[in-house]
């Protein structure tokens, strides 16, 4: 099989030829570190903004390397090219976010332009541009159909929050519902605008990103979640699948209050399954792994970071034992490969899914 065939048939419950490996989303230190260990010529670790072009090249062609390397069968893009720089420390999106640039990960939105119905009603949103797309038209032309394209998409709560701000917008849904509702209703509109693009481009899994819980409950309450937010990400779902998609719903944190609305909008995997928020892997396979499929919960918070080789070679038999049985598993880290994890473990991870995967 190749790996756009192993994905597709776990994530349709069914047992591939073993067990897909995926990269849910990477820094640019571990590309780096891992980069090492098959090529030449790459820079100190630091964030793409500081590279130049030589370098910002030479870290994508090693992105797709490490995919191939270690026979990794999916590969995540995401919008890039839409910010602008304010000043050393802030970028600006096309919807007016400011975020503040961070050297452990993703920049942090920190300037919130939506905060009221007011403001609201003489905003006018962007439009999705094609080169937008870059990264997932580079890895259409690297794979050649050899691997899954997935695409990260921001979801309802967390679009919405970044435009307003996610403590205003939380109490919002208590004073003032309809701006809630009407700023959801904006940026789902935006999105399946987006995906009309994704699917002419060739997308295999639409990735709903929208992280709503942390490690002891979801961030609002399971009606306002069935109420604010999983009707517009269902819309998403919806048409991504009369078009012949697969789709991901991603969320850190615990989810068993909200698991059986998500079970029930008709997603086909789940991610990343984060074990230090009760998402243990055996424990959701049991409840619902004959209705979704499940990819990740090889821990990134301390194993990886801080355990051996060994140990993560453990982890990985562990979870194919726990999950792996009739499909409908695919191996990934419980989060991103982010700037803390020990490379020499990443490549643990990968090898140890092809050793023990096959069915």
């Amino acid at each position: 099989m190749t790996g756009k065939q192993r994905i597709l048939t776990a994530m349709s419950l069914k047992e591939p030829d073993r067990v897909p490996l995926y990269i849910h989303a990477i820094n640019e230190q571990p590309i780096i570190g891992i980069g090492r260990h098959i090529t030449e010529g790459l820079p100190d670790p630091k964030s793409f903004y500081e590279m130049n072009d030589q370098e910002k090249s030479k870290l994508v062609d090693t992105l797709f390397l490490i995919h191939e390397t270690f026979e990794v069968d999916g590969f995540t893009s995401f919008e890039i090219g839409h910010e602008i720089v304010v000043d050393s420390v802030h970028v600006k999106d096309d919807w007016g976010v400011v975020y503040e640039r961070s050297p452990y990960g993703l920049p942090v939105a920190t300037g919130h332009p939506l905060t009221d119905s007011n403001k609201l009603k003489s905003f006018i949103p962007p439009k999705p541009k094609p080169d937008h797309l870059l990264l997932l038209d580079l890895g259409r032309e690297r794979f050649k159909g050899q691997k899954a394209l997935f695409w990260m998409m921001r979801g309802a709560f967390v679009r919405s929050w970044r435009l307003a701000g996610m403590e205003n917008l939380m109490l919002k849904m208590f004073d003032d519902p309809g701006f809630v509702h009407s700023l959801a209703s904006m940026v789902t509109d935006y999105s399946l605008e987006m995906l009309d693009m994704l699917i002419e481009a060739g997308l295999d899994v639409l990735i709903v990103e929208d992280d709503i819980a942390d490690k002891k409950l979801p961030l609002i309450s399971p009606a306002q979640f069935q109420e604010f937010v999983n009707p517009y990400n269902k819309k998403l779902v919806e048409k991504a699948h009369a078009h012949g998609l697969k789709v991901m719903r991603h969320s850190d944190g615990n989810l068993w209050p909200i698991l059986d609305i998500i079970l029930e909008t008709g997603y086909d995997g789940l991610n990343p399954l984060e074990p230090q928020a009760d998402m243990l892997l055996k424990k959701v396979k049991d409840y619902c792994g004959k209705r979704i499929c499940l990819l990740g919960n090889i821990d990134c918070i301390d194993l990886l970071p801080g355990g051996t080789p060994e140990e993560v070679d453990v982890a990985v038999r562990q979870a194919i034992v726990d999950a792996g049985d009739g499909g409908g598993l695919v191996i990934c880290s419980s989060n991103s490969l982010h700037p803390g994890v020990n490379p020499e473990n990443c490549i643990a991870m990968f090898e140890a899914t092809r050793k023990y995967g096959v069915y």
